[in-house]
């Protein structure tokens, strides 16, 4: 504001200081403040003096206004559920090339569900469900992609548990993971991708949770991350999500959540992210459902499916798509759902 006469101010160094003048906050010019002259004190000589000085905030040195530009932008694919069948290997390739038309995709994190359903089934139609997805993957992607397992890409059959290659062992190999978790560091931002898929108690049927050993993983690769280090988090099963109470269509006065569709560790782990504030996004699938749970300042993101309904049409009202992110070195994220 411009000094007059008829202003009743004068000016005191002191630096730091924040003050109100008729209901506005005004902020410090370098170490000069503006205070109401109590006392009365000469304010024409304090205006001559001052010559009618113009007075604005005070910018820091080497100040300068970028455009926020994402340091990675990354496409989210889940629940893909790849089979010969309902013209699937041509929609998936359409999503493909949908996503690397999307400009400067820097990678895939595939969700998991990649095959149609290994579970109970036999090693010729398990072979060529995983053929299909090797020769697609060949022919119609560039991007690197990085996995985690879903429960259909675990073989249960009951009359094969004698098999090297029962449970995660065949798909790890497919993968080629030396792990079924992992993490890893691209641009600034730590990627931590858990196995969220386990045998129930009574070992006929799968659950959401972590186990004890790759907890104790999880709380070491929090502890090692550097704070200033952001975080993002994916997982099959959701870690937390709304959908469930969407697509529980027989409630009546209460919800069931099953063990199988949100991880039943959810407490200990929102415990363990409270601690490492860094913990900025988790990403999941495996209801088919989109939504976006916010807790403890984490987003909580669970992506619609490639697949939609196992390739007939929509789920509910989330049609086949993937989550497209941009990630900011901040610790920020832009996130949408993209219908390919």
């Amino acid at each position: 504001m411009l000094l007059t006469q008829n202003n009743p101010y004068i000016v005191q160094k002191q630096r730091n200081l924040f003050c109100k003048i008729s209901g506005l906050a005004l902020i410090y010019l370098d170490s000069w403040l503006l205070i109401p002259d109590a006392q009365n004190m000469q304010r024409r000589t304090l205006i001559k003096n001052l010559g009618g000085l113009l007075l604005v905030p005070a910018l820091p040195f080497n100040h300068s206004v970028e455009n926020k530009k994402p340091v990675l932008r990354v496409a989210h694919l889940t629940d893909v559920h790849l089979k010969d069948k309902f013209d699937a290997p041509a929609r998936f390739a359409r999503c493909l090339h949908h996503v690397q038309q999307q400009p400067n995709v820097d990678m895939i994190l595939n969700g998991g569900d990649i095959v149609f359903d290994m579970n109970k089934e036999n090693l010729d139609t398990i072979n060529a469900q995983w053929g299909l997805w090797h020769s697609t993957i060949k022919s119609d992607c560039s991007l690197p992609i990085h996995y985690i397992l879903g429960n259909h890409d675990i073989w249960w059959n009951e009359n094969d548990k004698g098999q090297a290659l029962y449970g995660k062992e065949y798909a790890i190999g497919q993968l080629q993971l030396a792990s079924p978790y992992y993490s890893f560091i691209k641009n600034g931002w730590k990627f931590i991708l858990l196995d969220s898929v386990h045998l129930d108690i009574d070992n006929t049927w799968y659950i959401g949770q972590l186990g004890d050993t790759q907890f104790s993983w999880l709380e070491s690769e929090l502890k090692s991350t550097p704070a200033y280090m952001p975080v993002c988090v994916l997982s099959h099963i959701p870690l937390l999500t709304a959908t469930l109470m969407v697509d529980d269509q027989t409630a009546v006065n209460k919800w069931e959540v099953l063990g199988g569709d949100m991880h039943t560790d959810i407490s200990k782990i929102v415990s363990l992210f409270y601690q490492h504030p860094n913990v900025k996004l988790c990403l999941s699938g495996h209801i088919h459902l989109r939504d976006k749970v916010v807790y403890n300042n984490v987003t909580y993101i669970c992506n619609g499916a490639v697949s939609g309904a196992w390739w007939e049409g929509n789920k509910r009202e989330t049609a086949p798509g993937y989550g497209l992110i941009d990630f900011y070195a901040d610790g920020s994220f832009d996130e949408r759902y993209v219908n390919y």
